[in-house]
């Protein structure tokens, strides 16, 4: 069979965005940012069948997707013989000009944008994956966990396998490359059938493309159609959002536990074996998705405005003033200022121009990481009872230094309130979470936190409100079952059972 993949030339990762003042190991490399004190979504995926310009297509629906990724991207194309394939770090919109897109033809693409949970920093975890093997070429994309990777790599080493990446989505290809079944769909299944955890997955031959989402849909992943001159193309994507900036109409979500074949006879759908009940990530309802999305007929603006209004209804406070965290907090401020009947003002504004590296004076200037992206307006501010609205305390060290600046900008009473519960778990399907012992909520109580973040008062939204937000808003035709929803990184009630390394590595964190 005939075999050919090419790949363009690729970047080493450049310097990381560090704070002098974090936590470093032994060597003196961070062990995170506490200017970026968040948790990070693993991936966003797309996809295009059909289209002449399918690589520009991709490169689009990536950009719209950068939120999902800022470490690295990658495009692979198939003009039906060939494939192409560039992958770099850094963001879309630096990886891919006119010269590059130029060089990756055909009528199919997959695209990837990253950001490290499984794997480490370093380009050859950049996604997606191309290889060539007994079967043909093969492209694969991933966005995800899978929970038993490291058992499934340690059986594949033992008979012979080689891995190039420390990406768990190469197992994938490896079971792939391995598997005894004849076509790419069977090839896929099988494969599918050895591995546990949450994915929304992208496979590409020279002629097809195969979408898929894990059993429980933790993961999201949508299908659209493209106009196109001769026959309309179709695209996948993380989030409908991507299909707005191309143009595509948005279809359907794909259904967790679904397979999507894309190839000349148009779209199959087919099911997994034995699929348990849904479980679909509810963080991103509350920050991982693009407010402009919606998710399982939900708009992600609406959620978390009506996260806002619940929040005030449990957590109300007298203030003079709601102002939001930008950008993630706006929405659940607007509705927690309209619930109270409180002004709501934009009293921090962000900065959009930050790079990824910078080199602070050495002579230190207060509050300089969080000073990049966040500015108070004095005006705003002074002299007032500022109520503070983010989605989330991770660490606590940001929440620290943005109190302290309102401080200094001269609040009489600062109010924090946090849309969603306190995050204590660790996230092992995609998410890039700390370890359990550095999650402050997992060993601290609201009023210490408080105290620690220098917040007059602190209210976190309640669980149940959560959940109520998130199934009550939007269409009612659609799921409403609150048990459809993984909600482990503030409940710890996992839904996938873990094998014995990583229940290890739960242990060591101090899960």
């Amino acid at each position: 069979m005939k075999r050919h993949l090419t790949i363009l030339d690729s970047s080493t990762s450049g310097p990381r965005h560090v704070n002098p003042g974090g936590l470093v190991d032994a060597r003196g490399n961070a062990l995170f940012d506490d200017d970026d004190d968040r948790f990070h979504d693993h991936c966003g995926v797309v996809a295009v069948y059909g289209h002449t310009e399918a690589s520009n297509i991709a490169y689009l629906g990536l950009h719209a997707l950068q939120h999902r990724g800022q470490e690295s991207a990658g495009i692979v194309t198939s003009d039906g013989e060939q494939m192409f394939a560039h992958r770099s770090m850094g963001l879309v919109q630096d990886i891919f000009g006119a010269a590059q897109l130029q060089k990756l033809p055909g009528r199919l693409s997959i695209g990837h944008v990253r950001y490290s949970t499984a794997g480490g920093s370093h380009i050859r975890n950049a996604q997606p994956f191309a290889v060539d093997y007994a079967g043909g070429s093969l492209a694969v994309c991933h966005n995800g966990n899978l929970t038993n990777a490291d058992e499934i790599r340690a059986d594949l080493e033992q008979q012979g396998s080689i891995f190039s990446s420390t990406s768990d989505t190469e197992v994938l290809v490896h079971l792939v490359a391995r598997s005894k079944e004849i076509s790419i769909e069977d090839r896929v299944v099988d494969a599918l059938s050895r591995v546990q955890g949450a994915y929304s997955l992208l496979f590409m031959t020279t002629d097809t493309i195969i979408a898929v989402r894990d059993p429980r849909g933790i993961r999201p992943l949508c299908l659209g159609i493209l106009p196109s001159r001769s026959k309309d193309a179709h695209v996948v994507a993380s989030e409908p959002i991507a299909f707005d900036l191309i143009g595509a109409e948005y279809v359907r979500d794909v259904d967790p536990g679904e397979m999507l074949i894309i190839d000349g006879a148009g779209v199959k759908s087919i099911r997994l074996p034995d699929l348990p009940k849904p479980q679909r990530c509810i963080f991103e309802y509350v920050y991982f998705a693009r407010p402009d999305s919606n998710l399982n007929g939900r708009s992600v603006y609406e959620v978390r405005k009506e996260l806002g209004r619940r929040l005030a209804r449990e957590m109300p406070t007298e203030a003079d003033v709601v102002i939001p965290v930008p950008d993630s907090g706006v929405p659940a401020a607007i509705g927690y200022a309209g619930e109270r009947g409180i002004p709501f003002e934009m009293g921090l504004i962000r900065s959009h121009y930050v790079g990824r590296t910078f080199i602070e004076p050495q002579e230190s200037i207060r509050h300089f990481g969080v000073r990049l992206k966040l500015n108070p307006v004095e005006s705003i501010i002074k002299g007032k009872r500022v109520v503070v609205i983010d989605d989330s305390i991770v660490r606590g060290t940001t929440s620290r230094k943005i109190i302290k600046m309102i401080r200094d900008a001269g609040a009489r009473e600062v109010h924090l309130r946090i849309s969603s519960p306190p995050t204590q778990w660790p996230c092992y399907y995609g998410i890039d979470t700390p370890t359990r012992r550095e999650l402050i909520a997992s060993s601290h109580s609201t009023d210490e936190i408080a105290r620690y973040v220098t917040a007059d008062t602190l209210g976190y939204l309640s669980l149940d409100g959560m959940l109520d937000a998130v199934t009550e808003t939007g269409d009612k035709t659609r799921d409403t079952d609150r048990t459809h929803l993984c909600h482990a990184c503030f409940s710890g009630q996992y839904a996938i059972p873990f094998t014995p390394s990583v229940k290890r590595q739960m242990r060591l964190t101090g899960v």
